[in-house]
């Protein structure tokens, strides 16, 4: 391994690095130039990114630079404070950066609402978009996205010079580039888009301003001044540390979403990039952030480590130092270009329709608005706070509905449904649907409750015992964890983790649900049942049996025992029109058609429904086999199980590998199993249809203590648990 890597760095890392250096240089110089900062600040935050970064961070594959999610709140800190003491602001949003990632509280920060974060990037790219129109249309952005706004319908009616061209050129190049042969898109986009646009510039001669760079670029001094004020300076510090720190996470997640290499450590990735700050603002560079488009563009160029971002920081040191005269050559109408191209992607349509249907766009479109009519900072935090409000409105919503039933006695029953948390500040609401109702006539009150509060329950509970004593009845229904039980019980409920480890009714026993409401009588619990169906699943079932209603099409023929605790569409997770089900006593095929009904059943599920697969499903504590092992009494049982015969020959000369049972009958059910698939094979429409390939025959066993299925596997000559791995015979 020692000899491979510096080869797959050679192979892998060197070609990525070359291609995210390519793409980090114009936008680095427009990043700058959107935040009124130096142009060479854009450049040396890149070099800082890609090496300190790149070497200290948890994300192998993410690189780092400055981002265009800064310019405005950057753009507002070096108007407010100058160009010094806003590089001192970087280097303690750095430290903070490292204080949070020594504090291993990173992802807390992934618990903003994506709506906010999408949202925000969306503020900062209207407002990027509204700023450098101006620049491209041969004027000079304004404070503030409004003022920009006010501008803009005079600089459109206003005469136009070269930059506009140049502008255009370059905006029309990144629109078209994607769409031109994979040859030619090897060359980054925006690296394509800035050079022509310089050397169309500088062939017709254009007078255009340019990029300036310090003379020496080498002659770096400690930029960072001290303020005369600390509590606007406080507040910056924060502000950048936290946008910085969110949007490197959330860059360093998506990029984890690309690739399959080693996750990345969040924790050590904020203390890479506070350490990558604190140097750039030392150095009188820009913020650094990890950046999603070059670390996509690294991910897709075939990065293997983070080897690739650390050279493309050195690959731009050089560039700079080298080739600074080309770099002055640039108009700054074409980086103009590119800023209002990539401002307009951070407004993504996506996210929109993402957020739509998450119910979340409200808060998408305030976080949007805050940011571009205020600053980003207020646009961030009306965000949250409409977002907490939701969040809190969803938590403590209720749902309560109220309706007549017709039953065909007389009078009205009424019908009460309550979804959601119950708690006091539904209770007004609650009180006055339950007001409305008549006396004397019958209720019920259907309880889905996530929570019910102690004010909910007082409520409820009061107005029950009102209704009852006025001659009413109320019948309470709770689907669920039974929270109004419990509390008239006198018990304390249990916490809402135990009520989400409750057995909901509609796969609980009779006896489970039924039995707190009263019902033991065998006649009123099969109605009470039918009536539960009709009440709950009914309507949700309605439309797939509405598809059966002319036929059925099921895929399996299921034989399993009359036992009543084997519920095939439970163990299989099947529902109405999947399963073709025979049950009788010991799942048993009698050999050679010797039984008329079974002989006619499996004709019709082979041979008329063209089932696909025929499973046998035997299972654990089964009396059908211990009266066989025991020897059943004379009668029509013993009669029946003496086609079981052959399966306890069978456990007497064949061995299992691994058989799940310890009882001797338990053990007799496996090997009944597998002898009743002989048995089908014994019949003719499943002999051809099996060596025709177009039937499957499956051996099932159930163990009811563990609630786990198995499946039979041939080639180990075993039952293994279902989802475990099965070896293929010949793979």
């Amino acid at each position: 391994m020692a000899i491979m890597r510096p080869l797959a760095v050679l192979r892998h890392d060197l070609p990525a690095s070359l291609v995210v250096f390519l793409v980090a240089v114009p936008l680095s110089l427009g990043i700058a130039l959107a935040s009124g900062a130096p142009v060479a600040a854009g450049l040396v935050a890149a070099v800082v990114g890609g090496i300190v970064a790149g070497a200290l961070g948890g994300s192998a594959l993410q690189v780092s630079g400055p981002a265009a999610g800064l310019t405005v709140v950057m753009a507002e800190t070096i108007q407010t404070f100058g160009w010094a003491v806003t590089c001192a602001i970087t280097v303690a949003a750095g430290a903070c950066q490292i204080l949070l990632g020594l504090s291993r509280i990173a992802r807390a920060a992934l618990a903003i609402s994506p709506a906010i974060v999408h949202g925000m990037l969306a503020g900062i790219g209207v407002t990027i978009v509204l700023g450098q129109l101006h620049v491209i249309l041969g004027g000079k952005a304004q404070s503030s996205a409004v003022e920009n706004v006010a501008e803009l319908p005079a600089q459109i009616v206003a005469h136009h010079d070269s930059a506009t061209i140049v502008g255009l050129l370059t905006i029309g190049l990144l629109l078209i580039w994607p769409k031109l042969p994979s040859v030619v898109r090897k060359v980054p986009g925006p690296l394509a888009a800035i050079a022509v646009a310089t050397v169309v510039s500088v062939a017709f001669g254009m007078t255009l301003p340019r990029v300036e760079l310090p003379g020496d670029l080498l002659n770096i001094h400690l930029v960072p001044q001290l303020p005369d004020g600390w509590g606007g300076f406080a507040l910056a510090v924060v502000t950048i540390a936290l946008i910085a720190s969110v949007e490197s996470l959330l860059s360093a997640v998506a990029v984890d979403r690309m690739h399959t290499g080693p996750r990345a450590n969040l924790d050590r990735e904020l203390v890479g990039q506070g350490t990558a700050n604190m140097v750039s603002g030392a150095l009188g560079g820009l913020p650094v952030t990890g950046v999603i488009v070059r670390s996509s563009t690294n991910v897709a160029a075939g990065a293997k480590s983070r080897a690739s971002a650390v050279l493309h920081g050195v690959w731009v040191l050089l560039f700079v130092v080298l080739l600074a005269g080309l770099i002055e050559s640039i108009p700054l109408a074409a980086l103009a270009g590119l800023l209002v191209h990539v401002g307009a992607k951070l407004v993504n349509p996506g996210h929109m329709k993402t957020v739509l249907a998450h119910g979340d766009l409200p808060v998408y479109l305030l976080t949007l608005g805050g940011v571009v009519v205020f600053d980003l900072l207020t646009g961030v935090l009306a965000g949250i706070g409409l977002a907490v409000v939701l969040m809190l409105r969803r938590t403590v919503w209720s749902g309560i509905h109220i309706e007549r039933e017709s039953t065909g006695r007389e009078g009205e029953d009424w019908r009460v449904v309550v979804e959601g948390v119950l708690t006091f500040l539904s209770v007004p609401r609650l009180s006055k649907v339950l007001g409305s109702i008549p006396g004397g006539v019958t209720v019920r009150l259907e309880l889905v409750v996530d929570y019910l509060d102690h004010a909910a329950f007082e409520s409820l509970h009061t107005w029950q015992t009102a209704h009852e004593r006025a001659g009413g009845t109320v019948e309470v229904d709770e689907v669920g964890h039974p929270w109004f039980g419990e509390g008239k019980a006198g018990r304390p409920t249990r916490s809402r983790i135990a009520a989400r480890r409750a057995v909901p009714r509609w796969l609980a026993p009779w006896s489970e649900w039924q039995a707190a409401e009263g019902v033991d009588i065998p006649a009123q619990q099969t109605r009470r049942g039918a009536t539960e169906f009709h009440r709950r699943a009914a309507p949700l079932l309605r439309d797939t049996l509405s598809g059966l209603a002319d036929g059925q099409r099921p895929r399996t023929l299921f034989i399993t025992c009359g036992d009543s605790r084997i519920v095939p569409n439970l163990i299989t997770t099947s529902g109405p029109g999947d399963l073709f089900t025979i049950r009788n006593i010991g799942n048993l095929v009698p050999p050679g058609q010797a039984d008329t009904s079974m002989n006619a059943s499996i004709e019709y599920a082979v041979g008329v429904l063209g089932v696909a697969e025929i499973v046998v499903c035997g299972h654990s504590s089964c009396g059908a086999m211990a009266a066989l092992a025991d020897g059943p009494p004379p009668g029509p049982l013993s009669a029946w199980l003496r086609h079981a015969e052959p399966s306890a020959h069978r456990l007497g000369s064949a061995t299992l590998d691994g058989a799940v049972p310890d009882r001797e009958g338990d053990r007799l059910a496996l090997h009944n199993v597998l002898q009743q698939l002989e048995h089908l094979r014994e019949y003719p429409a499943v002999a051809a249809a099996e060596s025709a390939g177009k039937l499957q025959l499956t051996a099932m066993y159930f163990h009811v203590g563990n609630a786990q299925v198995y499946l039979f596997d041939a080639a180990e000559r075993t039952f293994r648990p279902a989802g475990a791995p099965v070896v293929v015979p010949g793979a």
